[in-house]
């Protein structure tokens, strides 16, 4: 493959195909089927063991399918293991099929018999073992899973989900009705997409990936959908700097922000540029904002900008143009957005300046600019709703950056990154991230890697990674709870500035 994957995600058809290949390549390979189920029931087992030692009692809930196969499996490792095992089949065995079939008869042998689920069934156990619906549901969760489903949760005990939570879409990470909540997800073959975006993340917990020695990259005809992003991106990015070392080698950022009323949100993006290693940062923002962007950052270069005349200099000395930031949608920040896209330099558009180009400018559409939307934005961009963007955040991505070209970053829990070279998907980030504020920031970090020689796609990876992570290192130190935006420039600068060693 010409592309380098970190650590490629999937589809669900996509993994029932290599593993449908890896079966039929029988012998040659190594594989059966029983013996990948039994690999797979293995792997969870391990797991289980390894975050709860001091299980005693296991309780399995069983579907059917293969995903049932591998919880009855589970079931008879755990028996000969010495633990007490309770398994609850929520479909009659006697349906079971091939592979699954082989899996209650291990069972059976290790002198394990199912008990049938009924309303009222009472779920018990050290450790509860979802092993339901696997990733092959196509629809909204019917009974009687929903009824079992709301008892796992109920029961506030530890819960590990074998491939995927019960209810949640392996395509997505859209729950379809209800899912399990679980506390780790041990996912097999290949890593799925939607097991590290939307609504995943309330419902995996950790999630564990066993390849079980399949080879995913070798099927080039089935190329994954998307590349998990990873924090070693950032000392990549960002090696230490020649002693020699100048201002003008790191780039001049401009910031076309905060109209009357709006300073803060400039003042933000400008502060994460200059955090971030920009060597200039200059801001135009609304006059009234002039004093207090002085008295915040006399580092950057403020200029209180009536009208589009106020910033054609500033436009033809920045080697990226941030816009967006408190913009504003009336006269003023519409006047600015259009003088930033007719400057020809590289932009980072974001806020406002993302709902001017949904209202004013439908088909624009070029290569060196990377836009940031949240859903609702993203949802206004391309003529949707917000519903629609979160039911498929990869294909709304996709149509975003087909549409308008260059770069795309879909935030949100699994934030997305779309460019020429595909999508990739952000594990980091916390619910501290749910303030004022937070995207100003990483646009202005955007910016900064930018203006220091950065492609606009490796520079949306590596800003989104950094951006979330310095969110992480926040949290840590101090709670998610009252996180602000201005927290994370001087975490930001931290990790920018860390090379993995120290």
């Amino acid at each position: 493959m010409s592309r380098r994957y970190r650590h490629p995600l999937y589809l669900a058809e996509q993994v029932r195909e290599i593993d449908r290949r890896a079966i039929a390549a029988g012998s040659s390979d190594g594989f059966q089927g029983f013996d990948l189920m039994q690999r797979a029931a293995g792997a969870a087992y391990d797991a289980l063991r390894r975050h709860w030692p001091q299980a005693r009692r296991l309780c399995v809930l069983c579907g059917a399918g293969n995903n049932a196969g591998d919880g009855y499996v589970m079931a008879a490792l755990a028996a000969r293991d010495g633990l007490e095992v309770q398994v609850i089949a929520v479909r009659d065995p006697g349906e079971l099929k091939g592979d699954a079939a082989r899996a209650l008869q291990m069972a059976r042998t290790a002198g394990i018999e199912a008990i049938p689920w009924q309303n009222g069934t009472s779920v018990e156990g050290d450790v509860l073992v979802d092993a339901l619906l696997g990733t092959g549901l196509g629809g909204e969760v019917r009974e009687p899973f929903v009824a079992v489903i709301e008892a796992i949760n109920a029961s506030s005990l530890p819960v590990l989900a074998v491939d995927i939570p019960s209810g949640l879409a392996a395509d997505s990470g859209r729950v379809l009705g209800c899912a399990v909540e679980a506390d780790i997800t041990v996912t097999f073959i290949a890593d799925k997409f939607g097991l590290h975006t939307g609504q995943a993340a309330d419902h995996v917990g950790e999630v564990v990936y066993c390849s079980l020695d399949v080879d995913t990259l070798r099927h080039e005809d089935l190329p994954p959908v998307a590349d998990l992003l990873d924090e070693s991106l950032i000392a990549e990015a960002l090696p230490l700097r020649r002693r020699s070392s100048h201002k003008g080698d790191f780039g001049h950022v401009l910031v076309i922000g905060g109209a009357p009323g709006f300073g803060g949100a400039a003042l933000l993006a400008s502060q994460a540029a200059a955090r971030l290693g920009a060597g200039k940062i200059s801001l135009a923002t609304a006059p009234e904002h002039v004093g207090a962007s002085l008295t915040r950052m006399p580092e950057v270069m403020v200029r209180g900008a009536r009208g589009v005349p106020d910033v054609a200099e500033l436009l033809e000395g920045a080697d990226v143009v941030v816009v967006g930031p408190g913009l504003g949608q009336d006269a003023w920040g519409q006047g600015m957005l259009q003088a930033a896209l007719k400057a020809g330099k590289p932009l980072v558009i974001d806020a406002d300046g993302l709902n001017l180009l949904a209202a004013h400018w439908p088909d624009e559409k070029r290569d060196d600019w990377l836009l940031t939307p949240h859903p609702g934005e993203a949802a206004r961009l391309l003529g949707l709703s917000g519903g629609e963007v979160q039911a498929d955040r990869l294909a709304a991505i996709r149509r975003l950056q087909e549409s308008r070209g260059g770069t795309m970053v879909l935030k949100g829990t699994g934030t997305l990154v779309a460019g020429p070279d595909g999508v990739a998907v952000c594990p980091y980030g916390n619910p501290g991230m749910a303030s004022g504020g937070m995207g100003d920031v990483l646009s202005g970090m955007l910016g900064a890697l930018v203006a220091q020689g950065h492609g606009i796609e490796q520079a949306a990876r590596v800003g989104v990674t950094l951006h979330a992570l310095a969110a992480d290192c926040a949290a840590a130190e101090e709670g998610e709870r009252g996180l602000l935006a201005s927290d994370l420039a001087s975490y930001g600068r931290f990790l920018a500035n860390f090379d993995g060693d120290s």
